[in-house]
Formats: structure tokens, C-alpha cells, sequence
């Protein structure tokens, strides 16, 4: 079978365990050379271990593949930087980045502190931002090179109790849309994914409700493997035409998310006021208002 990935250097954040990992190791099937990245810390962010990354390492090079360890944290711009050297360093080039590096603080917003939003801010979204900025310029030179980035339907649609993740991850469907734009001209390209999987960050998610209980059971049949070959597909070359986008992957089912559009408009050939805003438009455009949706209640049928 052709390696489809042959020749490449690919960057996986977030690589020791779960999707991460899974990506990781199809990126090597295919001929790819990883780097693996994870500071092995627990999902609150203590403590940290070589041992996750190089362990995806280990599994990698027991069928032949080609991978390295490295536990530096994509949260700061220096060792996001460094992540992309040791990729330029070991192998000489760079061509894909995927940004799969995360954390949770999940509480509820009237209860959420500073710590808790910027911890998950700084890790997903600041983390996406320098990983990609600390490759973008290789990119360039080489006019080729693609981003994968791992958003999530908590902010596509939504979820309780993680105003910090949501923010997040709609940041991060910003920012790989302004990267798509950006580097159109040098053959780059970058589109995210939302992933279904269960993992070490999804077993946190709290079961002390009905409702979370029966969260928990849908995410307990998601495999985290199974989002690996489409986001290896992104990285190859056949997918050069493809930027800009915002898929989704649940076990055997592959999404394509529509993007903000206008959907209705309301016109005033004499300006609005606000009384006749209360009046006329916001009645005209409530037919079509969407309802406070939790990702759960959009995808209401079992994996398939």
C-alpha cells in the first residue's frame, strides 16, 4: 500500500496518549517522520514525564517507523519554537503541524476564576497560535505545508461549565481561518476538526448528574484512532485544495460544519430606532433565532 505521507515531517501535540497519539502513529504508517510532543502532565497540568511521548516513540519505531520525543510546552512562544527546530534539526524540513495539545478546567461560569479561563485559553488557543507561527515561516519558504487544528462541537454549539474550552475552541476556528487566508499564497493551507473520541481529558468531564452520566456513556464508545486518518488525509498532498474548513470525525462518520453566513435581514428605509428595533426586528428575525443547543442535542444519534 502507497504511504501516502512519505518524505514528510510531521509536529503532533499533544501525542502521548488518546488522539494524539493515534494521529501520531498513522502519520508514521504513512511514512511520515514525527515529531511526538507531550509534557506528560496530568490533566490539571501537574507533574510531567517523558514517559507518554516517548512510549508513542517506542510504539512507532517497533514497526520501522521514524519518530522523536519532545516534552516542551506549545503554551510558551520559545518552546513552541523549539519544538519546530528539533523538527528542522533531526530531519531538515517541517511540513505538517497538528495541533491536538490540550487541558480542561471545566466549572460553571459563575463560578469559573482567572486561572481557570486563561489555563485553557493559554494552552489551546495560545498554544495553536505559536506552534503554527513557529512553523509558518518554513512553510513559506518551501511554499508548501499544512495545519491540522483540533477544535470541538463544546464551541461549535456548545456545552455547560466550560466557557473557557468553548472560547477556546471558537478561537481556534478564527485562527485557522486567518491562517488559511494568510498563507493562501504560499500553498499552505489549514483547516480544523472537531474530534469525537473518548480520552484522559474526556474521562474528567464530571458524572454526578443524569445528564452527565449519559454523556459519559455516548463518549465511552467514541475511539480515539479513529481520527487519525482523516486528518492524515489533510497532511498529504492530495489534499492541497483544501483549506479553510471545519470538519468533524465520530467514530465512522466524517462532518463538514457550515460556517457564519446571514440568514435572515430586517431593512429600514429610515433608520432604525430602538423601539422599532424591539418592534420589527428582532420579531422578523426570531422565527430563525437558533436555541440554546448543547452539542449532545445536534448529534443525538449514537456513533456509528
Amino acid at each position: 500500500m502507497q504511504a501516502l505521507l512519505e518524505g514528510k515531517v510531521i509536529v503532533v501535540t499533544g501525542a502521548g496518549a488518546g488522539v494524539g497519539k493515534g494521529i501520531a502513529i498513522e502519520a508514521a504508517r504513512q511514512g511520515a517522520k514525527v515529531i511526538v510532543n507531550d509534557l506528560g502532565v496530568s490533566i490539571d497540568g501537574s507533574g510531567a514525564s517523558s514517559g507518554p511521548a516517548q512510549q508513542t516513540v517506542d510504539e512507532i519505531r517497533s514497526f520501522g517507523g521514524i519518530a522523536a520525543t519532545n516534552t516542551d510546552s506549545v503554551a510558551e512562544w520559545k518552546s513552541a519554537q523549539a519544538i519546530i527546530t528539533q523538527a528542522l534539526d533531526l530531519y531538515g524540513r517541517i511540513d505538517g503541524v497538528v495541533n491536538n495539545a490540550g487541558n480542561l478546567r471545566d466549572v460553571i461560569f459563575h463560578k469559573m476564576n482567572e486561572e481557570d479561563f486563561d489555563a485553557v485559553i493559554k494552552v489551546h488557543l495560545k498554544g495553536s497560535f505559536n506552534m503554527s507561527r513557529a512553523a509558518a515561516p518554513h512553510f513559506k519558504s518551501e511554499a508548501t505545508g499544512a495545519f491540522v487544528h483540533m477544535t470541538s462541537t463544546s464551541g461549535l454549539i456548545g456545552n455547560f461549565g466550560q466557557a473557557n474550552y468553548c472560547s477556546a475552541k471558537m478561537g481556534i476556528v478564527g485562527l485557522s481561518k486567518a491562517i488559511a487566508l494568510d498563507m493562501e499564497r504560499f500553498n499552505v493551507r489549514s483547516n480544523c476538526i472537531a474530534p469525537f473520541a473518548f480520552t484522559r481529558m474526556v474521562n474528567t468531564i464530571p458524572t454526578d448528574t443524569p445528564e452527565g452520566m449519559e454523556r459519559m456513556k455516548v463518549n465511552q464508545r467514541l475511539e480515539a484512532a479513529k481520527i487519525a486518518p482523516f486528518t492524515c488525509a489533510l497532511l498529504t498532498d492530495a489534499a492541497k485544495d483544501v483549506t479553510g474548513q471545519i470538519f468533524g470525525v465520530r467514530n465512522n462518520e466524517i462532518y463538514l460544519f457550515s460556517q457564519p453566513r446571514p440568514i435572515r435581514t430586517a431593512h429600514s428605509g429610515t433608520g432604525w430606532t430602538v423601539q422599532s428595533c424591539l418592534d420589527v426586528a428582532i420579531p422578523m428575525m426570531k422565527p430563525s433565532f437558533h436555541t440554546l443547543d448543547k452539542s449532545r442535542d445536534v448529534f443525538s444519534w449514537d456513533p456509528v
